[in-house]
């Protein structure tokens, strides 16, 4: 009896033992993990019991500690360590003589195994796996239905083999799997199973490219997660940061990882998905440009691949590094035929043929498209079509990026062949294929950054038409490629009351942050809750929102017949050679202006002159001095942009569609364009749909004045006195929401508050008003937006420009949701300066001048002082 007792003592702290080890693992404290089950296993081994009872226990402790060992083992070992001490714990569950829990316990070691295959990267195996884990854990199951620690593994289990289905591209057995365990888990209270196997339904949302249903499972699964005080898994993360590149945020998601990338390194038992998050933002890196973080990044979680034995992750590693020095090799001033060229080319082939097919099927194709692209930059034109024709038609279920390089490809070899036709028509069949994609975006954001994926198709076509001088191809062509978030029809009204809760803490907070420099009291801790805050609702914003049909591009002669006597300029650029197609009557011309990057400089010069000059009470010598800069900037730009028009614009008014840097010019400040009606557009086919909007009956009339403001700039009792019905919001009234409610149908409304343009998340740019700011994500939001909006004594006409001429800020937000026109300084501007500025807008305009011609002669009185642009429509 002695002999016993001990004996089942020594089981019991076994149990304990695998117990704690269980959830140090869970806590990310893998040696305290290891300790506690190879403690478990010495207790264990150091007895033999006879009694058979005491027998059993022993020998399902011994299980339970060596299949956890092994499965944590494998994270430092490598798989194959793992995948040997699971085949030990199969032959000792063969020793269980009861059936019930010899199904139990060999579902839980072919689970463990499963997941060791998946991580290796055997995938279909693994899947094989899994399918045998779920019978001997359902046959488990059917004895006691009602068990929720029986139902458990059933859901873990299908969980694992939906994720593994999603990576196979097995859509409807993933889906079938992964809602199953939503539903059981839901079913008998398992919450944080049912997020778990939500988050994998994201990823399968995302896998078929629909990326805000991606965003939308993400943000419900942390809220799980946080409602039940439980930490937000790192890799919701990651996956979140892979659906914002698949829309092109690249900035965003790199922002995404970053934040990751801490906390995972701080963690002792995640080396695989740490190389996983390291490989994702070498990827982000690369989008942006940065090569050499992309490099390292690459490099880093290569290595740690190697050690984890997956070789499909080393071979997405050593792909990235592959692309960085493609990309560093095609932009590099080499002659053709160089050998580093051809060298390249040649590690690219060999990789490719290295891989295993079909499993790594996908990455072999990238591989040889690079080569491809060498290839024809060195001239090798029969090898690059001997590597093309090999590389298979992408999938329905292969990413945007894929496509387009192949794309890419065959039109560059077309180009280098002097196919042109063939060429341009690859180039339209990769844009139609974007087109889907953007189809199914949601937020601003996310329909603006996809741009990203087709910038080099985008930027190929407008150097292929260009270099045929056709003007009217190439206006085609430039409607084609660029600003096609403003192709949307207006986003209609959504109701999200969780970003709304969020913006309204932000708000809040922002209050808070206020009042404690105020009191003088420390606001770190504040905001860092208002960034957290913004992160949160910037998330939600990414998949709030719906959009109406696109339209269609806009076609030169129904652009001719809008314009009337008007003119259009439509500015473009290729490598560093900027053009104008300018559009009068019913002819085109092309004309070609120089330097696009001596422009550029001139208007980030400018902008900066006049930015200096705006203070109202400056020494008159320096005042002096920043005017005669200002002017020289202004002359320059007019010189090269504006006077080789004139013959071909006359004294017409114009719509002027900018590219990149020329977002920042304000026109009337240039001398040629003084007093003459300008109005600015992302492209003709958003500024056609803006002008020939169908046309409301008279609305009120809007003024709203926000707190601390000069006196002169927020006298909007003396602008309402312009109209006879406006309606005047300031001090206690000008409330967030009283201003929101009336700006909803105004015909005109005019916002004198300080305001701040956010570059890095243009839809937090924002006004102050008197209960705190107004984002442009809510006056987005409004059903029925003012027709025209004036923003005085704020710097809101900013953009943050994305590829493809994506112009994304407070203005271009408010133009997206369909108010047609809105008036803004482009640079800062002197309170008496903008006071004056507005005097004589409104009053010209309420005397019945067109917007564009009221704020042209407003601006000639003093040029220099009054840099505001009319973007949008300039009619009423």
């Amino acid at each position: 009896m002695t002999v016993i007792r001990d004996e089942s003592v020594v089981i019991r702290e076994a149990r304990e033992l695998h117990r704690s080890g269980v959830e140090a693992s869970c806590a990310g404290q893998h040696r305290d993990a290891v300790r506690d089950l190879r403690r478990g296993l010495s207790l264990a081994d150091a007895i033999n019991p006879a009694d058979p009872e005491l027998r059993a226990d022993w020998l399902v402790a011994r299980i339970r500690l060596s299949s956890t060992l092994a499965a944590l083992m494998a994270e430092s070992a490598g798989p194959a360590a793992g995948l040997a001490g699971l085949d030990d714990v199969r032959q000792l569950i063969e020793q269980v003589a009861d059936p019930l829990l010899r199904a139990e316990l060999f579902g839980s070691v072919e689970h463990n195994r499963g997941l060791l295959l998946l991580n290796a990267g055997r995938t279909e195996d693994g899947v094989a796996v899994l399918d045998s884990a779920l019978d001997h854990e359902e046959r488990r199951l059917a004895a006691d239905p009602r068990e929720p620690a029986l139902v458990e593994p059933v859901v873990k289990t299908l969980w694992s083999r939906g994720t593994a289905h999603t990576k196979l591209g097995s859509v409807a057995r993933a889906r079938q799997d992964l809602t199953r365990a939503v539903l059981l888990a839901t079913e008998h209270g398992l919450t944080t199973r049912a997020a778990d196997a939500s988050h994998a339904l994201g990823r399968l949302d995302l896998r078929v490219g629909d990326v805000p249903a991606a965003l939308r499972r993400y943000e419900h699964s942390e809220r799980s997660y946080r409602a039940q005080d439980l930490d937000v898994p790192v890799l919701l993360g990651l996956h979140r940061a892979q659906a914002l590149m698949a829309a092109g945020l690249a900035d965003e998601a790199g922002n995404q990882l970053d934040s990751v990338l801490p906390v995972m390194r701080a963690e002792e038992s995640v080396t695989r998905d740490l190389a996983d998050v390291e490989l994702y933002r070498s990827v982000a890196a690369y989008m942006n440009g940065d090569f050499d973080l992309a490099r390292a990044m690459a490099a880093s979680a290569r290595q740690r691949m190697r050690r984890w034995g997956c070789e499909t992750c080393v071979a997405n590693a050593t792909l990235v590094a592959l692309r960085v020095d493609t990309a560093v090799a095609l932009s590099a001033d080499e002659a053709p035929g160089t050998v580093s060229g051809r060298a390249l080319a040649r590690r690219a082939l060999d990789f490719a043929d290295g891989l295993a097919v079909p499993r790594l099927a996908e990455q072999a194709a990238l591989a040889r498209m690079l080569a491809v692209r060498l290839e024809i930059r060195r001239g090798a034109l029969d090898a690059a079509e001997r590597v093309l024709a090999g590389v298979p038609r992408p999938g329905r279920l292969a990413p945007i990026e894929h496509r387009m390089l192949r794309r890419l490809c065959r039109a560059e070899l077309a180009v280098a062949r002097g196919q042109h036709t063939a060429a341009l028509s690859e180039i339209r069949g990769g844009l139609t294929d974007l087109d889907h994609v953007r189809d199914r975006m949601g937020g601003l954001e996310l329909l603006s950054g996809t741009a990203l994926h087709g910038r080099d198709l985008s930027e190929l076509a407008v150097h292929l038409v260009l270099s045929g001088g056709n003007p009217r191809r190439l206006f085609a062509w430039l409607e084609r490629t660029r600003a096609q978030t403003y192709r949307y029809e207006p986003l209609t009204r959504f109701d999200n009351p969780e970003l709304a809760e969020r913006i309204a803490e932000i708000r809040t907070l922002t209050q808070s942050i206020h009042q404690a420099k105020h009191e003088g009291h420390p606001t770190t801790v504040l905001r860092a809750r208002r960034a957290e805050r913004m992160r949160e609702a910037n998330r939600l914003g990414w998949h709030t929102g719906r959009w109406g049909r696109s339209r269609p591009v806009a076609g030169l002669a129904e652009v001719m017949a809008q314009l009337g006597d008007r003119a259009l300029v439509s500015f473009a650029s290729s490598e560093d050679s900027l053009v104008a197609v300018v559009v009068v009557g019913s002819g085109v011309r092309l004309a070609r202006l120089g330097s696009s990057e001596r422009a550029g400089e001139a208007a980030r010069m400018l902008n900066a002159d006049l930015n200096a000059l705006a203070p109202d009470h400056l020494p008159a010598q320096l005042a002096a001095v920043m005017a005669s800069s200002a002017r020289k900037q202004a002359d320059l730009i007019d010189e090269q942009l504006i006077q080789p028009l004139v013959e071909l614009v006359g004294d017409r008014d114009l719509v002027i569609v900018p590219t990149g840097s020329l977002y920042a010019i304000p026109w009337g400040v240039l001398p040629t364009l003084h007093g003459r009606p300008t109005v600015v557009a992302p492209s003709a086919t958003a500024w056609l749909a803006a002008d020939r909007a169908e046309r409301r009956p008279e609305g009120r009339t809007v003024l709203a004045r926000g707190p601390d403001l000069p006196a002169a700039v927020g006298e909007i009792d003396k602008l309402g006195a312009y109209y006879s019905t406006a309606a005047l919001l300031s001090g206690e009234r000008a409330t967030v929401a009283n201003v929101l409610e009336a700006l909803d149908g105004a015909e005109i409304a005019h916002l004198a508050a300080h305001g701040v343009h956010e570059p890095e998340n243009a839809l937090f740019s924002r006004l102050e008003l008197g209960d705190g700011p107004l984002y442009a994500h809510e006056v987005a939001g409004l059903p029925n937006p003012p027709r025209q909006v004036v923003l005085a004594s704020c710097e809101l006409a900013l953009n943050r420009i994305r590829p493809g001429d994506e112009p994304l800020g407070f203005a271009s937000a408010l133009l997206a949701s369909g108010s047609h026109m809105v008036v803004a300084p482009l640079s800062r501007v002197g309170d008496q300066a903008c006071a004056a500025a507005m005097d004589d807008y409104h009053r010209l305009l309420a005397a019945g001048a067109e917007p564009a011609v009221a704020l042209a002669e407003a601006i000639a009185v003093d040029p220099l002082h009054r840099p505001f642009v009319c973007l949008g429509s300039g009619r009423r």
